[in-house]
């Protein structure tokens, strides 16, 4: 039998559907999360890597009933002050970290490697289970989603605002693109599911282009 320390969690938080599942997965296997993890711009507005303000975050967290902890990082640091956080849960007495990756080989080995320094125990729930599978139990588990950002090479921005369902499913598959994005095509913010305690409701604004995505500004 672990220890209730071993079995406390942080997930790296996105925001998006991938680390919401991964959540759930973590706490349905009997693991206590005690932190969401997010990266934010140097700033402090908005995480880095899907652009979602951190009013919007603060939300999520509160409906997850999770505390949030967030740091300010470029792209340059990003590893560092990653680790740096971790280290800092780990003195806390959490052992393990939640990633949300399904099978791209590169960001597990990143992930296994800051952990190991940190001495945190990784834990990929999502891990080589197919990728359309995942996007049909997230939806049939109700979990609701937004699409907030879209690659402009490979996605209209037609699509931003849309709620993320089998019809925007088919429709992006329709695309020529896999419709589970896990290689940057777009991004979603979770608004509701089996494990939040109420609906985050989103006011969407204007798309803005930036670094190659069309953004939707959103509170």
């Amino acid at each position: 039998m672990k220890s209730s320390k071993e079995k406390s969690f942080f997930c790296s938080w996105s925001g998006g559907k991938d680390s919401c599942l991964a959540l759930y997965y973590a706490v349905q296997n009997g693991y206590t999360p005690k932190c969401l993890l997010t990266m934010l711009t140097e700033n402090g507005e908005r995480t880095r890597s899907h652009g979602i303000p951190i009013s919007v975050l603060k939300q999520q967290a509160e409906a997850l009933g999770i505390p949030l902890t967030v740091c300010s990082t470029s792209w340059n640091n990003y590893e560092a002050t990653f680790l740096s956080a971790i280290c800092d849960l780990k003195e806390r007495g959490i052992e393990l970290g939640v990633f949300g990756d399904i099978d791209l080989d590169a960001h597990r080995q990143w992930c296994e490697k800051v952990c190991s320094v940190a001495s945190i125990q990784p834990c990929h729930p999502l891990w080589k289970k197919g990728r359309r599978d995942l996007l049909n139990e997230f939806i049939r588990l109700n979990f609701k989603a937004t699409i907030i950002a879209v690659k402009k090479s490979v996605l209209d921005r037609e699509f931003l605002g849309k709620t993320f369902n089998s019809d925007v499913i088919n429709e992006i598959e329709n695309t020529g693109i896999d419709a589970s994005g896990e290689d940057g095509e777009y991004h979603t913010v979770v608004t509701d599911g089996p494990i939040f305690s109420y609906t985050v409701n989103l006011v969407l604004g204007k798309p803005v282009l930036h670094n190659g995505y069309w953004l939707l500004d959103i509170s």
